[in-house]
């Protein structure tokens, strides 16, 4: 029974590592991009390179973990997003939960690394209930009609390219305020439509196997 709990503390204690790596890491690679050297992401989680390399392996070992990480944090906003109550509230909350984890942060390593089959399986479920949560927005007449699980995916990197931000500052008081701008243009009862076309999976993933064309091993998903 000791030695259970023993392994059960081990692994919350590696989960609560991962979580002060992937902070950094979203840190790290919004303000250096995908060049960002490992050194950076271990100095701003506060552990040593060493310690890094013992626990995931080599530099893209490390950023698949990452990004795996980020894309399982989406599956469960998106997953609290379906709990909601409130249909609007729901869709508000995934946004405004993946905006300031930073989610967009990771954008710079598309096409940088090879991805895995459980990074894609992951990113697909995840977009799977990204599509739920505006189904279910629309469903509920709170949403535009015209915009697409893709659109939110988008807008969501968009805003989350400059990582997680510090409340009080200046630069988290002015994307917050940009945001709600993006979320009322988000509802229902604008007149202007779209401008076509809208966004579509095959830019979205391939984005991922950018720079990886050459080889033999391309496999396009995005986390």
């Amino acid at each position: 029974m000791e030695r259970g709990r023993s392994r059960r503390g081990r692994q919350a204690e590696a989960a609560r590592n991962d979580m002060v790596v992937l902070a950094a890491a979203r840190e790290v690679f919004a303000a250096m991009g995908a060049q960002a050297p490992v050194s950076a992401v271990a100095e701003r989680a506060g552990v040593g390179i060493g310690s890094l390399y013992r626990r995931y392996g080599g530099k893209d070992d490390l950023l698949r973990h990452l990004c795996l990480l980020a894309l399982r944090q989406s599956i469960a906003a998106a997953q609290e997003a379906l709990d909601a109550g409130d249909a609007w509230d729901g869709l508000a909350g995934y946004i405004r939960t993946a905006v300031a984890q930073g989610t967009g942060s990771l954008a710079p390593l598309a096409g940088a690394i090879e991805t895995t089959l459980e990074m894609r399986q992951a990113s697909r479920h995840g977009r799977d209930l990204l599509g739920l949560v505006v189904r279910r927005a629309k469903d509920a007449g709170v949403l535009r009609a015209d915009v697409t699980p893709l659109d939110i995916a988008h807008l969501i990197e968009l805003f989350g390219r400059l990582g997680p931000m510090s409340a009080g500052s200046a630069e988290h008081g002015i994307r917050q305020r940009l945001l709600a701008i993006a979320l009322d243009g988000l509802r229902a009862g604008s007149g202007i439509p779209l401008p076509d076309p809208a966004p579509t999976t095959e830019h979205y993933e391939g984005r991922w196997a950018r720079g990886l064309r050459m080889t033999t091993r391309v496999r396009p998903a995005p986390p």
